[in-house]
């Protein structure tokens, strides 16, 4: 019997040796396979070497604040040297305790997986992949072999992770993870996670946040802390416990560590763009460069993986004012504008279009959950499509472009309300230029010779040989019996005399001008378009207006000062390019000075009178038929500030004074304008004064009316003309200058000014 048995043991223990024995040679026959390349090709120690991230690439505001990214995936490396102590020895900890000890796999994580996991079913015990594994996960991805794929995958990552380590120190590598690993929401990278969740660079994180972004690798939207906090913090306190334990951390600071709450700063790019239209027109213009740069050097870079850095002309933090002055003073305007609308049952009517036009009417009116754009941001209603649709088309749009007209610079760009769900760019769209047009006239008028103390006819007429053209004035007046001075009129920005004005240029001489400043080709002008009957976009005419600003020259506006590449080697600089020169010096300081009246004394009053705004400005409103464009320029020596605000169709408008160009548009400039003064450093450099010589304002000293005919000879011999807004422009904060003025009219005509 126990023969039986002794014989019975050793036919089980010779089969259980055959087994195991023919399992590993299985085992090594396999891995033998793999690694000869019967499932794929595997990367050998030259190709291991060459590995390189894709990198985002980085776009920044010239106050170095990252304003935008261009990306295959979002990923931004970083330096060893950046990498914070606590944030490796976080990952070490949580991720692969033995990683300084074991050559790229860790035969006691198998063993523990194989006993503590499998067959004991214990989840808790963690995974066998050490950090090299991961890894070459993240680097190579896994592939599909039917119900081989995780053995073949395995062996394959072992073999890798063998390989890269002979490769990299342990430095390398642990760079090269915290480079290539995901952090969810399409985030690839710690400096880009880091980015994301806490708004700063990877270097300045604190423990806890090291922590936080640890933590989410086990589960990047389970321990998402934006999504899922308690998860999170759940999760960070794990990792800070796991450090204690590794040494890394004392069990007091572990302690206080996990008290302190879970504290973001979260900040998406693709979500809430500070600068989107701007960082758009950079990328155009970044490609327009790159393909340059491939011409004349046969080098070619691809803009969304090579992780280029390009800085910009943006000034983020006037980007920032205004965007909250859009934001402020449109939230109150569309309130306005509804009430408007529904009094005049605008809705009713425009359904009755949709009715016409839809062939899905009905289901159209079906309300469902909707993500809509809102002054209170991004809102889930419960509408209709028809609703949708009506909430976008009634609603009031700006754009706001700030240049520096020395240099083309352009500070702010803001092409619409939100550049994700609405990204057509009102800045480039030509709309009515309105009133805003005139100086254009005006300066074309002097440059031909005409004085701004010649007088202009200001009656009604109607123009026959126009097919009955009719204008008027905006306040219906006019003045049979005298003229009026032609700076006057543009600093009140009156119609007729600058119709008047228009006849006595030329048309030919008016057309030139707006060719030598680029406008869209005009083929054939008439009287009305004195008035601003064309189309023209806010990038037009702000860069026209910076002919004003900087002396008759006018310079093309640039968003690019340079770009490295990612090893911070220069790739392009921006050369200064010949401005164009529009108008004469003279002219454009006479120009300047008149629409400073306008600022002091006509349309544009309000800038000061209600909000306040001290700066030496010079300005023009500018309101189209209907009130359905609404315009503001505005310009220092050293910026121009151009706004337009309206809806994105002309038939949706204003119906009294709130859609004008000094109510509508210009409290956006005034805002911006206030918080500029109240900044020391912008004010000093941005608002400074014109400091023209006294005899540029000598204009002033023409009446503004002179009357016609028999009683206006009388009125002058007696000395009783009209003096009416005669007051000279006088520079905030400059009193010796203003005294100087007033000493040069006393001197000159013995009389107060």
């Amino acid at each position: 019997m126990r023969k039986r048995k002794r014989s019975l043991l050793k036919i089980i223990l010779a089969s259980t040796f055959i087994a195991i024995s023919l399992v590993i040679i299985g085992l090594v026959l396999f891995f033998a396979l793999v690694n000869y390349g019967i499932f794929g090709t595997i990367p050998d120690k030259d190709a291991l070497s060459e590995i390189r991230n894709e990198e985002a690439s980085l776009v920044y505001s010239s106050d170095r604040i990252i304003i935008g990214k261009y990306f295959a995936q979002n990923r931004t490396n970083i330096k060893w040297n950046d990498i914070p102590d606590h944030l490796k020895n976080a990952l070490i900890a949580t991720e692969d305790k033995r990683f300084f000890s074991h050559k790229g796999y860790d035969t006691q994580s198998y063993l523990r997986v194989i006993f503590r996991t499998l067959l004991l079913g214990d989840k808790s015990g963690g995974g066998g992949s050490t950090l090299t594994q991961q890894l070459v996960k993240n680097l190579y991805g896994r592939d599909e072999y039917g119900w081989l794929s995780l053995p073949v995958n395995k062996i394959k990552e072992i073999i890798l992770a063998t390989r890269i380590e002979e490769v990299y120190t342990k430095e390398e590598l642990i760079l090269l993870y915290l480079n290539s690993v995901p952090f969810g929401e399409d985030v690839y990278g710690v400096e880009s996670a880091s980015q994301r969740f806490f708004n700063k660079s990877a270097v300045h994180l604190k423990t806890e946040e090291s922590a936080v972004l640890i933590g989410l690798l086990k589960a990047n939207t389970y321990f998402n802390p934006q999504l899922h906090p308690e998860n999170s913090l759940s999760r960070r306190n794990t990792v800070l416990k796991l450090m204690e334990k590794s040494n890394y951390l004392t069990a007091e600071e572990a302690d206080s560590l996990q008290k302190t709450p879970l504290k973001l700063d979260y900040e998406n790019l693709s979500l809430n763009a500070p600068a989107g239209y701007f960082v758009y027109q950079v990328k155009k213009q970044t490609r327009e460069i790159l393909d340059e740069i491939e011409i004349r050097t046969g080098k070619k870079y691809n803009l969304e993986k090579d992780g280029l850095k390009i800085y910009t002309t943006l000034n983020f933090q006037i980007q920032e004012y205004a965007d909250e002055a859009v934001k402020n003073h449109l939230s109150q305007m569309q309130k306005k504008l509804d009430s408007e609308i529904e009094a005049r049952s605008i809705k009713s009517q425009w359904i009755k279009t949709q009715r016409q036009k839809s062939k899905s009417f009905e289901k159209d009116k079906e309300k469902t959950d909707r993500k809509l754009f809102t002054w209170e941001g991004m809102q889930v209603k419960n509408i209709s499509l028809l609703d949708s649709l009506w909430h976008y088309y009634k609603m009031l749009h700006a754009s706001v472009l700030i240049t520096n007209p020395k240099t083309g610079e352009v500070i702010t760009w803001i092409g619409g309300n939100q550049f994700k769900t609405m990204p057509f760019d009102m800045v480039l769209s030509h709309r009515q230029i309105a009133s805003a047009f005139k100086p254009i006239l005006y300066a074309t008028a002097i440059e031909n010779g005409i004085s701004p103390c010649t007088y202009l006819e200001n009656e009604e007429r109607i123009y026959s040989e126009y097919e009955g053209w009719k204008p008027e004035n905006a306040d219906h007046s006019s003045t049979p019996d005298s003229t009026v001075a032609m700076w006057y009129a543009l600093a009140h920005s009156m119609n007729l005399p600058t119709v008047d004005l228009f006849f006595k240029t030329g048309a030919e001489n008016l057309m030139n001008s707006c060719n030598r400043l680029k406008f869209p080709t005009i083929y054939e002008a008439t009287p009305s378009m004195a008035l601003g009957t064309s189309d023209i976009s806010l990038y037009e005419i702000v860069k026209a207006y910076g002919s004003f600003a900087n002396n008759g020259q006018m310079n093309d506006l640039v968003m690019i000062n340079k770009i490295l590449d990612s090893g911070g080697n220069i790739i392009y600089t921006r050369e200064p390019k010949q401005a164009v020169t529009a108008f004469s010096i003279e002219t454009s300081q006479l120009v300047t000075a008149v629409l400073q009246q306008a600022v002091n004394q006509g349309t544009g009053t309000r800038i000061r009178s209600q909000y306040g705004i001290q700066a030496d400005l010079a300005a023009k409103t500018g309101t189209a038929n209907d009130y359905s464009n609404a315009w503001f320029i505005a310009y220092t020596p050293e910026l121009v500030f151009g706004t337009w605000v309206g809806a994105s169709t002309p038939d949706i408008h204003f119906y009294s004074g709130n859609g004008s160009g000094s109510a509508l548009a210009l409290p956006i400039v005034a805002a911006i304008l206030k918080k500029i003064e109240n900044n020391n450093t912008l004010n000093r450099n941005y608002l400074t004064p014109f400091g023209f010589s006294e005899d540029i304002y000598s204009f002033l000293l023409c009446d503004a009316y002179k009357q016609k005919g028999v009683g206006g000879f009388f009125n002058r011999l007696l000395n009783q003309d009209a003096k009416k807004e005669k007051e000279i422009i006088k520079p905030p904060k400059k009193e010796k200058e203003e005294k100087g003025v007033r000493s040069f009219f006393k001197k000159i005509f013995k009389r107060n000014t």
